[in-house]
């Protein structure tokens, strides 16, 4: 899939993200990472950087092997991916994910293959 923009990537990422239960495992990781870097910076203990992308990345990627059953879309297209993370990060922060997950659901949404 090559795709050009944010906006071209988004209904496919999404469509990799189905389950509730996987979204909130992706919000939990992006919540632990910036909490990470957070203590890295206030505490001065550079341990949290290194922690930071081990506990994000490994409870999004535990949501896609064991809840939705895909392989995380970070494999083949790792920028787009971590952009569509802090995208979803913020729709559901600011309580519009499930305004979101409707809009997308009204539109065709793009193959991997």
């Amino acid at each position: 899939m090559n795709c050009r923009s944010l906006e071209e990537f988004w209904p496919f990422y999404m469509s990799q993200h189905s389950k509730p239960s996987t979204r909130r495992w992706h919000f939990a990781g992006i919540l632990s990472a910036l909490l990470c870097l957070l203590l890295a910076i206030l505490l001065g203990r550079w341990l949290f950087l290194i922690l930071a992308p081990l506990v994000g990345y490994g409870l999004a990627w535990y949501s896609h092997f064991f809840v939705e059953g895909n392989a995380p879309a970070t494999f083949g297209h790792p920028v787009w991916s971590f952009l569509c993370d802090l995208k979803m990060f913020a729709l559901m922060l600011t309580g519009r994910m499930d305004r979101e997950i409707k809009r997308l659901g009204k539109r065709p949404v793009l193959q991997a293959f």
